[in-house]
């Protein structure tokens, strides 16, 4: 009966330590987890304050863009994005801005620095200015003809369009803040939104883009 409880005690103490190291990783183990969640909680819950944030100020946006529905710009819905309500079309493979486009252009331009200066309430958001030249191509010729290939003296030439509007803007004194970002595109027989069929020779032309930088709006 004595070797009997001299075992018992031993394995006894034996088991207890062993329950209590169990409960002891057991227990680390679920203040890790909660720990883990408590984080991943609060990092949901920052998440949710910055998309929050993000969506109040492209609202914001939104609602200030609005503002250039005018005598000088039209909203195109199908394509989003705002166009000159004037046509500017230029001769074909030329460059040059037609004598008459260029007063209502520099109006144009004067009236969309004074609209988007108007958004900088908060200068953390930055703005893309994108003027996107285009070229049209010779309806005389097949599209896969060699005189309707889409190649660089084709988006040279539609560049050339689109710094055509840059330098007169900056001929009349306009000057973007560093938040505006104005850029020149020539986009060429691509893009969306170009005039097909008949309509074709309309493509000497270009197109204003209005955008958010992405990465600047909720920083």
């Amino acid at each position: 009966m004595k070797e009997s409880r001299d075992f018992f005690w031993p394995s006894y103490v034996d088991l207890m330590t062993a329950l209590f190291l169990t409960m002891l990783v057991m227990f680390v183990l679920s203040y890790k987890l909660f720990k883990d969640k408590q984080r991943d909680n609060e990092q949901l819950i920052y998440d949710l304050k910055v998309q929050v944030e993000e969506k109040r100020k492209l609202d914001e946006i939104k609602q200030a863009l609005q503002r250039l529905e005018s005598n000088y710009f039209t909203y195109n819905q199908r394509y989003k994005r705002y166009e000159l309500n004037f046509p500017v079309t230029f001769a074909p493979k030329s460059d040059v801005l037609p004598a008459e486009a260029q007063a209502p252009l520099v109006k144009a331009g004067r009236f969309l620095l004074s609209q988007m200066q108007a958004l900088k309430s908060d200068d953390n958001v930055q703005y893309l200015i994108v003027v996107e030249g285009r070229a049209a191509k010779d309806l005389r010729y097949p599209d896969n003809a060699p005189q309707n290939l889409d190649g660089p003296a084709v988006r040279e030439l539609s560049y050339n369009r689109a710094m055509a509007v840059i330098r007169l803007w900056e001929q009349a004194g306009l000057r973007f803040p560093a938040n505006l970002e104005v850029v020149a595109a020539g986009s060429g027989f691509r893009g969306a939104g170009r005039y097909t069929g008949r309509e074709e020779a309309l493509n000497k032309r270009f197109i204003i883009q209005i955008q958010p930088k992405i990465g600047s709006i909720g920083k």
